[in-house]
């Protein structure tokens, strides 16, 4: 293989350490098979290369024409030769299919050479990518895909939005920051979505888009077992899918970003589940700039399925029509049934990362000039049908006019847009106001229906006397918090049949029976085991959340959401990123906190409820009773975003008391536990006290030694930490005007310091001595009691606080 010319031309008009052509160590991509045997698979690949170290690499192009796709057909998804024939025919006898593709690659570089210009202008701000040089993907998509498909991109999603059916005025004021856009000024540049078309992100951290995609393979299977699909509003109805329902989910990754083990776990469960998935990997040879081999050891990513059987197929993106044929190949795999595949398209991005970066990384400015001369998807294309006589230069010349024409008219429907109202940014919060009634939500009208065809009358008797049990002892004041939890489960999910669940050990209960009896009722399907990865099942849940589901997951112990705090932080924000296109029903429920002398040591005694406070979007509640965590979980199922409720771990089986069945209850109310005596507000003798979790108990184990002492307290729960009642607060603190907040996190950053700001700001005048603040200190959690001491709080530093306060020693 060697380069053209101009390539030479420029190794050699440039200072010798600037720019230096690679050496191939092989040249097998050069034939089918070689001397040693190898596969068609393994000779399809990229050229590996040796460079100086004193030199600047640029990445070599790759030798694969058609033959050598219909090969790896062949042998990774066992298509015939006449099956790949007409694969071939049907794209290269169709003049009006070529226009078509040609068309769409014209409206991605046009589109995007009208981005850089309103960026140069300030009309597009912030961080912008551009897909310049690699338009065989969005000719692949406008030729392959189907609007009910789902497709998941990343932040260089312009023209995968495009090619999927969104609508380039709409796109373009996207990026205007206007009120016409995909997401009304929302999302922006990396945050395209558009309902309508199943077009699904646009999203800006590195490869979480990967387990969000693999959600939405599994909500087409959920539409099929429950026989139920989207009616014209995209609202779920008791219509069974087509019979001839082919869809699939679609997601792009870099080849930088496909190194990101999230890949890995998305081709484990896509395996496992047969999953209808597509993974595209868009291979530039940068990750961000840098050289990608500079950072990973293995680029044939499309390989990177043959552990979990899942095939792959490479294919040269100079070439648009051969990556159109060979990914529709692949797509119709996946639509007969086959399961997942990958495809990875080798290709040249024309640009810089973005516009912002300076591209200082070696070679990359003079890899981009020689490629925008002979790598260029569009040229080749030109020149390859024109000189076959399939298209005369006017045929072509016309499109591009017409094109151009349609670009031009985006950018004016752009420009007159309005700007989004200053209100709409609060108004996108949170899809269900704090203050809503979930007792009044309707159930499904198809829930019966569902479930009588979806749960055997063996399951149903048997998940009925469950049911039965744990009401009887929620009716003796028996019933412990995680019973409470999931009797609350049970019910939702027999009450909305879209209602899902993930946890781990889930077939065992997890470790406080929170999904005891799920999987064995539900079935796999709405009832599934991860694997241990908290960040995979909750992007999964988000991926169902966002095709209408209603996903439950629950955490063995919340501190392994440190694993999530990406997909935890995205389905916070997904709501108003969309335009309020897309809720996130989902719900993230388990034990975490930190109790007295509790011996977990560091990691098991994390605030991760503090850390989560700072996340948009979250409605974040705390139960540290039976009765509360009942009455929250029903209401946070319901919730039209997503919700956590965090439990106290060493209360979990410990706790017992009675439920109000069937009420759900506030996600925006605090609950006044006990009242100060009117003789101790009299004399000045009573604090308002604010706790949650294990505080909960230690607080009320204190308040006969608080009495004997002559004080008394006001206890609230603080059972909504997100959004916080300022109102019972305040109505305590108008009789105590003192405040203690028993806080179960950390001095710095933590839920105490984030109230005692609030009051301070807002109830000032409320206050006859300073907020004190019992918290955890910053020190991590130690295992020996005898220095927990020193870090946790409990009931004892509460009778000390209340008496500073009281006596004025504060």
């Amino acid at each position: 293989m060697k380069f053209s010319a101009l390539a030479l031309a420029f190794s050699l008009a440039v200072p010798a350490l600037s720019f230096t052509a690679p050496r191939y160590v092989n040249n097998a991509v050069t034939s089918v098979t070689n001397n040693e045997g190898r596969t068609a698979l393994d000779a399809a690949t990229l050229s590996e290369l040796t460079t100086d170290t004193d030199s600047n690499p640029m990445r070599p192009p790759i030798d694969l024409e058609w033959g050598k796709v219909a090969s790896q057909l062949e042998e990774a998804f066992g298509y015939s030769s006449a099956e790949i024939d007409e694969y071939n025919e049907s794209l290269e006898g169709d003049k009006e299919a070529l226009m078509k593709l040609y068309k769409a690659m014209q409206l991605a570089r046009g589109f995007e050479n009208a981005c850089n210009q309103q960026y140069m202008q300030g009309k597009i701000r912030g961080f912008m990518h551009l897909d310049n040089g690699q338009e065989a993907v969005p000719g692949l998509l406008d030729y392959a895909i189907k609007n009910g498909d789902k497709k998941y991109s990343y932040y260089r999603e312009h023209t995968h939005a495009l090619a999927s059916g969104v609508d380039a005025g709409a796109v373009m004021a996207e990026l205007f920051m206007k009120d016409g856009g995909t997401c009304r000024g929302a999302g922006g540049s990396m945050h395209i979505f558009d309902k309508k078309t199943y077009f699904q992100g646009g999203w800006a951290l590195v490869a979480e888009q990967l387990p969000y995609a693999g959600g939405a393979a599994k909500s087409i299977l959920l539409d099929r077992y429950l026989g139920i699909s989207d009616d014209e509003n995209i609202e779920k109805q008791d219509v069974p899918p087509a019979e001839d329902d082919d869809r699939i989910s679609v997601v792009f990754v870099g080849e930088g970003g496909s190194q990101n083990g999230r890949t890995a776990e998305l081709l484990n469960a896509a395996a496992k589940d047969n999953l209808p998935l597509l993974l595209l990997v868009i291979d530039n040879g940068r990750a961000i700039n840098t050289f990608t081999p500079d950072i990973a050891k293995n680029s044939n990513v499309f390989q990177q399925g043959k552990h979990y059987g899942v095939p792959g197929l490479l294919v040269n993106g100079a070439n648009a029509a051969d990556v159109a044929k060979g990914g529709k190949a692949v797509m119709d795999y996946i639509r007969k049934g086959n399961g997942p595949a990958m495809l990875q398209v080798h290709t040249y991005r024309f640009n810089g990362h973005s516009p912002a970066d300076p591209e200082h990384e070696r070679g990359r400015k003079d890899e981009k000039a020689w490629a925008r001369v002979e790598q260029d998807p569009i040229k080749i294309f030109e020149e390859k049908y024109v000189s076959k006589g399939i298209f005369t230069e006017d045929e072509l010349k016309d499109a591009r006019k017409e094109v151009l024409a349609d670009v031009k008219k985006s950018v004016a429907f752009a420009d007159s847009s309005p700007m989004p109202d200053v209100s709409l940014a609060k108004e996108l919060e949170y899809p269900d106001a704090p203050d809503t009634d979930y007792n009044t939500k309707p159930a499904p009208s198809f829930a019966d229906a569902v479930n009588k065809r979806t749960i055997s009358d063996e399951q149903m008797s048997n998940v009925q006397a469950h049911i039965a049990s744990l009401r009887e002892k929620a009716t003796a004041g028996e019933i412990s918090i995680g019973d409470a939890i999931n009797l609350a489960i049970h019910e939702e999910m027999l009450r909305d049949p879209t209602t899902t669940i993930h946890a781990e050990d889930l077939q065992a209960g997890s470790s406080y029976d929170i999904p005891k009896l799920t999987q064995q009722t539900y079935g796999q399907m709405r009832a599934a085991d991860e694997i241990i990865d908290e960040g995979h099942f909750i992007g999964k849940a988000l991926g169902e959340g966002m095709n209408g589901y209603r996903p439950i997951v629950e955490l063995m112990n919340t501190n392994f959401g440190i694993y999530g705090m990406a997909e935890i932080s995205s389905a916070g924000n997904t709501y108003a990123t969309t335009g309020g296109q897309f809720d996130m029903p989902m719900t993230i429920i388990g034990a975490g906190g930190t109790a007295p002398d509790q011996a977990l040591g560091a990691e098991h005694s994390q605030p991760f409820h503090a850390y989560v406070m700072g996340i948009p979007g979250l409605k974040i509640c705390t139960a540290a009773s039976p009765a509360a965590a009942y009455g929250i979980t029903k209401s946070m199922i319901r919730d039209n975003g997503p919700c956590f409720l965090f439990a106290p771990v060493k209360m979990m089986k410990e706790a017992k008391g009675p439920l109000e069945l069937d009420v759900c209850m506030p996600l925006n109310k605090a609950a006044l536990l006990h009242e100060a005596s009117d003789d101790a507000v009299k004399a000045g003798n009573a604090v308002t006290v604010l706790t949650y979790l294990h505080g909960v108990k230690e607080a009320q184990n204190s308040i006969e030694s608080i009495q004997e002492e002559g004080f008394d307290i006001d206890l609230i729960e603080l059972r909504t930490l997100k959004p916080l009642d300022m109102d019972t607060i305040a109505k305590s603190l108008g009789r105590t005007n003192k405040l203690c907040i028993l806080d179960e996190s950390t001095k710095s950053g933590g839920v105490g310091a984030t109230i005692s700001a609030q009051v301070s700001e807002e109830l000032f005048d409320l206050l006859d001595s300073p907020v004190k603040r019992l918290c955890m200190d910053d020190a991590p959690v130690p295992y020996a009691s005898s220095m927990e001491k020193a870090v946790v709080k409990r009931g004892s530093d509460l009778i000390e606080g209340v008496f500073d306060l009281c006596t004025g020693k504060w």
